[in-house]
């Protein structure tokens, strides 16, 4: 008889330090498959529209846009029925990438902060969760470690990397929703993706959120960038443009 194959799940738990009677508490981590894919019977070819294929041959491939031309181009590219969301692709040069940035313009992003509380933990303990960061005092913290199956795979679990972990939980909560946006490489990745703003926005407001992305990042730790919309080609962005950034 045929050996049966065994897919291998990595069930391992990363534990965040802070204080030392605090450190069992934070940050469980979400389970990832490390074994064998099941294979598909079939692999689906993506078929691109006839629209996409019309607004790419509008871009150069090969070349690298200056920030108000490669603005202007994705405005001019996208082509959603709706309002499209406007998004910066960032590789950089290491895995521990972050900054903290408060956008000169609208995002268009609502952010809606909880501050962790006995009754907050409840309702997400019966599956209500209806906000977008969670910060917490760390006191709270040995008491959110039992949820952290439930907060870490929707990256809702507060984290002192972040900032989601303060001594003044409150006010810390209302930097946030004032627009305080933390931002930081994908896990085990050296990219990172940021929202500027939206397709209806006036392009200088667009130019203006990029500029402030690149100068809070730095622009000797960004290799390469590009911009696109919802539904848009991307567009390659010339970095020697922010030398003065």
């Amino acid at each position: 008889m045929a050996k049966q194959k065994m897919k291998t799940v990595d069930m391992s738990v990363k534990v965040e330090n802070l204080k030392p009677e605090e450190s069992e508490a934070i940050d469980a981590v979400v389970a990832a498959e490390e074994g064998e894919e099941v294979k598909k019977s079939a692999k689906r070819e993506h078929i691109r529209s006839g629209k996409y294929h019309a607004v790419k041959s509008r871009v150069d491939r090969t070349k690298m846009y200056p920030i108000v031309a490669a603005i202007d181009l994705v405005l001019k590219t996208s082509y959603s029925k709706f309002e499209g969301t406007v998004i910066v692709d960032l590789i950089v040069k290491d895995e521990k990438v972050s900054a903290e940035i408060t956008f000169p313009f609208s995002t268009g992003k609502v952010t809606r902060v909880a501050v962790v509380s006995d009754e907050l933990l409840a309702k997400v303990e019966a599956g209500t969760i209806d906000f977008d960061v969670l910060v917490s005092h760390p006191s709270f913290m040995p008491k959110i470690a039992r949820l952290a199956k439930v907060l870490g795979p929707k990256g809702l679990m507060p984290n002192p990397k972040n900032g989601t972990v303060s001594t003044d939980p409150e006010k810390r909560a209302k930097e946030l929703a004032g627009g305080k946006t933390s931002i930081k490489t994908e896990r085990k990745a050296p990219l990172i993706h940021a929202i500027i703003g939206k397709t209806k926005q006036p392009a200088k407001e667009l130019v203006a959120n990029a500029e402030a992305l690149v100068k809070a990042i730095g622009t000797g730790k960004i290799t390469k960038m590009a911009l696109s919309a919802t539904m848009s080609p991307g567009i390659k962005v010339d970095l020697s443009k922010f030398s003065n950034v």
